[in-house]
């Protein structure tokens, strides 16, 4: 059974694993720049505005990247008071301005004195699980006393249980390196052996159906038992397994 399972989605892996997977998904919005901290602020972005339709999703990435003039990394380090002001207007979901202009702060002072957004989620020397990871990036990500409480629903935490998926999709982005061209790999201290596979609710019903997930409610830990599952298949790299059960729930509604 374990060995036609493994069969069957590493097959929807190699399928959905390919460039045509970038244009109509999210990632597309990171795709667009090749240094590593546009990468980084514009998959993060990306991520966390990840709910809705991919099309709308798209289309407000697109607006908010405008507003930093396409050059992300060289707007938060160099904007201006008066260069803020679009971002008043912005709004996608319940994430608005006020939640727009804390995450533009935080990278400004993160910028400041790092070189790359993985040091907020492992700091340089320290080693965690992911749990621990998140919930560190959490913390830290507020750790400022004048942060919006309201901006805190945009940042999930297994410390509130949550499944994580934007942060984990974030990750995996991050992360994952193949020759497939789709994920980016340009983190190297946190390991793909160490991702949480993104459970979301086309991956969540997928997951259901192939008996990979029986935990009744949808959080952290079925977030964890599915990722164990899929790690009986790749130890890894348990997380490439996003492709498949994605795209079965979204484009062969299985």
């Amino acid at each position: 059974m374990r060995e036609s399972m493994k069969e069957f989605l590493d097959e929807k892996v190699a399928y959905y694993n390919q460039p045509d997977f970038i244009e109509n998904d999210p990632i597309c919005i990171p795709h667009r720049f090749t240094k590593p901290q546009d990468i980084e602020i514009a998959g993060f972005f990306a991520a966390v505005l990840a709910w809705g339709q991919r099309k709308t999703i798209i289309n407000k990435c697109v607006s908010l990247l405008e507003m930093m003039d396409n050059a992300p990394y060289e707007f938060i380090l160099n904007h201006s008071e008066s260069d803020l002001k679009p971002f008043l207007h912005f709004k996608h979901r319940t994430f608005n301005a006020t939640d727009t202009l804390y995450f533009l702060d935080f990278f400004r002072r993160f910028y400041q004195q790092h070189e790359s957004l993985e040091e907020a989620f492992l700091p340089i020397g320290s080693h965690m699980e992911m749990e621990k990871m998140l919930i560190h990036f959490h913390d830290y990500f507020f750790a400022d006393p004048l942060a919006p409480q309201r901006t805190r629903k945009h940042i999930a935490t297994p410390a509130r249980k949550a499944a994580c998926k934007r942060i984990n999709m974030f990750l995996r982005w991050m992360v994952r390196k193949d020759d497939k061209g789709v994920d980016f790999g340009i983190w190297r201290r946190i390991k793909p052996s160490q991702l949480i596979c993104p459970c979301d609710v086309h991956v969540d019903r997928v997951g259901r159906k192939l008996g990979l997930i029986e935990r009744k409610q949808t959080d952290w830990r079925t977030a964890v038992e599915l990722t164990g599952r899929l790690a009986e298949l790749d130890p890894l790299d348990p997380v490439k397994y996003d492709f498949a059960l994605f795209g079965l729930g979204v484009e062969e509604k299985f």
